[in-house]
Order: structure tokens, then sequence, then C-alpha cells
């Protein structure tokens, strides 16, 4: 599995972006799909994932009701949208996947190879 994340850049707080997240090289719909993040100077964080299915998604709590995550299994892309976006939001974000369960204690198989997030106050 190929992952291929866009749509980083400069925000100002409270603003909105989206990053997509296109995977190619093996059959999309069978994979769960996340993102991570990791801020400069910190370690990597648990953003949140979406089952093969879509019927399951899940959000670490310092994004939860800003952030949401969707599939498009017919473009084979993923889609991070972000909103009330805050300073500490500011970091590189990569997309992941994995046949198997994505959380913040296990590392997914496949990473994407991330896009910058710069949240301005």
């Amino acid at each position: 599995v190929q992952l291929q994340a866009s749509g980083g850049g400069l925000v100002q707080a409270g603003g909105s972006l989206r990053l997509s997240c296109a995977g190619s090289g093996r059959t999309f719909s069978g994979y769960h799909m996340g993102w991570f993040r990791q801020a400069p100077g910190k370690e990597r964080e648990f953003v949140g994932y979406i089952s093969w299915s879509g019927h399951s998604i899940d959000y670490a709590d310092s994004v939860k009701g800003r952030f949401t995550i969707s599939r498009d299994y017919g473009a084979n892309t993923m889609y991070l949208e972000m909103n009330s976006l805050k300073p500490e939001d500011t970091a590189v974000y990569y997309c992941v996947a994995d046949q198997g369960a994505i959380s913040a204690s296990h590392d997914p198989d496949y990473w994407g190879q991330g896009t910058l997030v710069t949240v301005s106050s």
C-alpha cells in the first residue's frame, strides 16, 4: 500500500483545513486507515482512525468534536476535515493504513510521507 498525504498549509487559529490521503497499490477497501501527527519536539500522537467498512470511527480526545475522518472508496482517498484549529494542532500529519486495528498503542504497517499543518495564533 502506498499512501500520499496532501492538503497541509498555514492557517489562522479558528480556521479549517482538509487533508487528503490517496491510497494505491492494493485493495483500498480492505484496510483500516487513520491519522497520526507529530509536533516539533514532541512524540508522535494518534489522531483518529476509520475502519475498512467506514462504520467505526474514533478520535483522540484532543481533536474530538473538531476533526472528522471520512473515506471515498471510489477515489481511494481518506480525508481529515479539521475545524476550529488551535496552535497546538501544529504538526506534521501522517496518514496510515493497516489490516489490523489502528490505535494509539499500535504502530500501523503503512505510513504516508506526512503533510505539515501550521496554525498561527
